[in-house]
């Protein structure tokens, strides 16, 4: 169902926007996000010298703010569509800090799951402060993203942002099961895939829509657009897992592998070496699996067949964005899709 043979079916990733004005989406998100990791630890306010020192260590500031800059961008965008009103209000500005506390907490717990040394090229808070303290800062960051939402004082949008915390929950409990059947097994990969990372980036985006614009419709664009683009992110993720070196991607390669995870450039490659799919329900927990199918993977076209697949994505985040009015925010959405494409870490 899934299978292209040819890449023909798509445009160039590479080519930047002929027929629009190249609007460089960080560029155009700086202005908003000004101080956005100052204003994260202000919500973060606590009196433990250990616990500010765990939640100072991941926001650095060093981060590309990549989920608020699409959130603060969606905000414009819709903003536009709706009365040419040009500015963020502030509670869509909440709504992007709140993104990325969930999505930081996230990763912090999902460390402590995975046992995990390393993150964005340096150490994880488990292995400097130990599981059980990495646990609780976690939990901590996650209780301050929603007294944070509380703020906002809007029931419909505490409703479309607890529901992101939800599917990072399902997400990771089906992240530990597996499917034997191969069509089962893919359905199940890409469920986990929009729990895990493409659900807080779709209703956060559906959060700012509804604070900037009435229309329902206007909301599903939005919802679609961040669902798409954040399932193609996770699947360029899963290709990077393969094709980019430890030092590149901040984590150490062949990390699903390792870890019993059979992402999309495995399922594909089972399709052409069918004794893959012992290794993947033991979950390559034998001697000699991890590097037998990491061979597998790159004698198959898996790589090459989830790259089309998030091309894929991306070109329906840019069918659902091109439904709202012309702006350079809008513009600039249309040319993520392709960074999401071309990233390399």
């Amino acid at each position: 169902r899934f299978h292209h043979t040819s890449s023909s079916h798509w445009c160039s990733c590479s080519k930047t926007i002929s027929d629009e004005k190249y609007q460089d989406p960080f560029q155009l998100g700086r202005k908003d996000l000004k101080n956005l990791y100052e204003d994260i630890k202000k919500e973060l306010l606590v009196s433990a010298a250990e616990l500010k020192e765990m939640c100072d260590y991941y926001f650095d500031g060093k981060g590309k703010a990549f989920r608020p800059m699409i959130v603060v961008l969606m905000a414009r965008a819709c903003n536009i569509h709706h009365n040419n009103s040009k500015e963020v209000q502030a509670s869509q500005r909440s709504v992007a800090i709140i993104a990325e506390m969930i999505h930081t907490a996230s990763l912090v717990h999902d460390d402590v799951i995975d046992d995990a040394n390393s993150r964005r090229g340096k150490r994880t808070l488990n292995q400097i402060w130990g599981e059980r303290k990495a646990v609780l800062a976690g939990d901590f960051i996650l209780s301050a993203a929603s007294v944070a939402l509380a703020r906002i004082g809007n029931t419909t949008i505490i409703s479309v942002l607890t529901q992101v915390i939800e599917d990072l929950v399902r997400g990771e409990f089906l992240q530990l099961g597996s499917k034997e059947n191969e069509n089962e097994r893919f359905a199940h990969y890409l469920e986990k895939t929009f729990k895990k990372t493409a659900s807080l980036i779709a209703n956060s985006c559906k959060a700012v829509s509804i604070l900037g614009c009435p229309d329902p419709k206007v909301h599903e664009i939005a919802y679609q657009y961040g669902k798409n683009v954040g399932i193609a992110f996770q699947l360029i993720d899963d290709v990077l897992d393969f094709t980019s070196c430890a030092d590149h991607l901040g984590k150490p390669t062949a990390a699903d592998l390792k870890l019993g995870l059979a992402t999309g450039p495995v399922l594909f490659a089972c399709r052409q070496f069918p004794e893959m799919n012992a290794m993947i329900m033991r979950r390559f927990s034998k001697p000699g699996d991890v590097e037998r199918a990491w061979k597998y993977v790159l004698q198959s076209d898996g790589v090459q067949q989830t790259t089309y697949l998030a091309q894929r994505y991306c070109h329906a985040a840019t069918r659902e964005i091109r439904k709202l009015r012309p702006s350079p925010e809008r513009e600039a959405l249309v040319h993520l899709t392709e960074m999401v494409l071309m990233r390399d870490k």
